[in-house]
């Protein structure tokens, strides 16, 4: 009787997955998130956009800036002021061409704010605004291109690799961020919603 387990879809998935993080994640330039975790850290207000996963992915980031006690807003809620002199508008988007987001980082600039930018394309009409631009090589649904002619690919469904990848880069950025602070995970539980 043969007792050898015949290997599971899900373990061949798992490895694919971490593999493909580590890959775009080793391409990340260390400077770029730290300028970007430098940029948070001194800006007057944070206002983060994105439309999509990658929005919900920003979202996600303003609650960790939020319980790092800093002023964020989210932008498109009705709680969100003005953006203005000193303020910093983060954009996460993949393709950095997404109609609405390049509005948003047109209007900031207008209004003084510095803009940085979360993108797979650094050659993006977001990117051509930005003051700083973190570039996360994974493939979207509107390129696979980055940089020029280079082609990315992953085995993960549209902007999959991206979305995931932009998720690590910004709770890396938190590390940062609470380093350059002083701020520990204690306080910031502090200042998690009670409301529940």
């Amino acid at each position: 009787m043969n007792n050898q387990k015949s290997p599971s879809p899900f373990d061949d998935i798992r490895r694919t997955v971490l593999d493909e993080i580590r890959r775009t994640l080793n391409q990340v330039s260390c400077e770029e998130v730290e300028a970007l975790a430098r940029e948070v850290t001194e800006a007057r207000r944070v206002f983060v956009a994105g439309a999509g996963r990658s929005g919900l992915v920003m979202r996600s980031f303003a609650m960790r800036l939020a319980q790092l006690g800093l002023p964020v807003h989210v932008v498109g809620e009705t709680t969100t002021p003005a953006i203005g002199s000193g303020d910093l508008l983060l954009i996460g988007s993949g393709s950095g061409v997404t109609e609405r987001l390049v509005h948003y980082a047109g209007k900031a600039a207008e209004a003084g704010a510095r803009v940085a930018l979360a993108t797979a394309d650094s050659a993006s009409p977001v990117a051509r605004m930005a003051d700083i631009v973190v570039v996360i090589p994974a493939p979207t649904p509107k390129s696979t291109k980055v940089s020029g002619d280079r082609e990315l690919q992953s085995r993960q469904p549209m902007g999959t690799l991206f979305e995931q990848s932009l998720g690590v880069v910004l709770d890396a950025g938190v590390l940062l961020i609470m380093a350059r602070l002083d701020e520990t995970e204690g306080d910031m539980f502090d200042r998690h919603a009670n409301l529940e």
